[in-house]
């Protein structure tokens, strides 16, 4: 069967090839009626835009590379799938890639989506440091934009949750609730997620207890090791399990469980991000929720600020509003509670 050409969507029609190309591509208004007859004959003809031929024209290949550091974590996901359909809405398709938490092979992976001439780049980056070089590299040859972690300040523009109003908002919560010896759960390394979030701990737990701050575990982002970490902060008898994550706070409540703790009696399991698995843990878990979905909007409101090539103007940092969804591991009888803090956008 023969493609279906412009020429042959114009017959059809009884367009021009000009008036049927601005149409399809939606480049300049046409008018109402004139749009509604070429978009009925090109699909009834079965018409397929050339998306190859097109990106020769117009040096535009209208896709969007990203990389993330590891699809298995469940947060990820998540917010694929809100960035692909934010994309999708203004025409752009998606490359997804996966570099399993190394720095070097998310630089290779970089590299391999600017050959294939994406138009964009979105990065979760796997470290704070070690990410940056090929980060500022890449930024310095198409619009990106770091999507819930950092790479310092001035590298590229950036949209991510507030860390530390998230890990203020639990804290509050666990001194309003009577908890006084809290301990922490976290991951070490400098990704800015790691780095933020304990630091915000530590600023914090010192008003309920000076010793809290000490009464910390770092590993990594995983359910093994909220199981490990309990082993090694249980003797100390903590009221409190703050965790850095909803993976590794899923750990330490099965492992408090197999030790015989009562939660939330004897002591409070938190969580960070509202991943699915919070709301299905028994008891179901307190967390910090991020808004996924003014994530995806954002980085793509950001993307469409950032001009191809040119003077690339100041980055921009966007923080946007955690908010605290109070269930059964922090009190015995949760009522429905959300707190919220501002988003601050600089």
């Amino acid at each position: 069967m023969a493609e279906v050409t412009l020429k042959d969507v114009a017959l059809a029609s009884g367009c021009s090839i000009a008036t049927v190309s601005r149409v399809l591509a939606g480049t300049r208004p046409v008018g109402a009626e004139t749009a509604r007859t070429v978009r009925e004959a090109a699909e009834r003809l079965g018409y397929r835009p050339n998306h190859v031929a097109r990106a020769l024209r117009s040096r535009s290949t209208g896709t969007v590379g990203l990389v993330l550091p590891q699809i298995t974590n469940p947060f990820f996901p998540t917010l694929v799938r809100e960035l692909e359909h934010a994309l999708h809405a203004e025409g752009r398709a998606v490359l997804l890639a996966d570099c399993d938490d190394d720095p070097e092979t998310e630089a290779a992976r970089i590299a391999a989506l600017l050959s294939r001439r994406v138009d964009a780049l979105l990065l979760i980056p796997v470290d704070e440091r070690r990410s940056r070089e090929a980060v500022a590299a890449a930024a310095a040859q198409v619009p990106l934009v770091l999507l819930d972690r950092g790479c310092g300040p001035g590298v590229a523009d950036s949209v991510a949750v507030d860390n530390a109003a998230g890990m203020a908002l639990v804290l509050e919560h666990l001194a309003a609730t009577g908890r006084r010896r809290p301990c922490f759960i976290g991951a070490a390394g400098t990704a800015s997620t790691a780095v933020e979030r304990r630091a915000a701990y530590e600023a914090g737990a010192a008003a309920l207890d000076p010793e809290a701050p000490g009464r910390s575990a770092l590993g990594d982002f995983s359910v093994e090791w909220g199981r490990a970490a309990v082993d090694r902060l249980w003797p100390s008898r903590p009221d409190a399990v703050v965790c850095a994550n909803d993976l590794i706070a899923a750990g330490a409540l099965q492992r408090l469980r197999q030790l015989g703790a009562d939660v939330p009696g004897e002591v409070a399991v938190t969580g960070f991000d509202d991943i699915p698995l919070a709301g299905l843990a028994d008891p179901a878990l307190t967390t910090v929720r991020q808004p996924v979905g003014e994530l995806a909007a954002e980085a793509a409101r950001l993307l469409a600020r950032r001009p191809a090539g040119g003077d690339p103007g100041p980055r921009r940092t966007v923080r946007l509003a955690p908010q605290l969804v109070v269930r059964a591991s922090s009190v015995p009888d949760p009522r429905p509670l959300d707190r919220t803090r501002s988003a601050s956008k600089v």
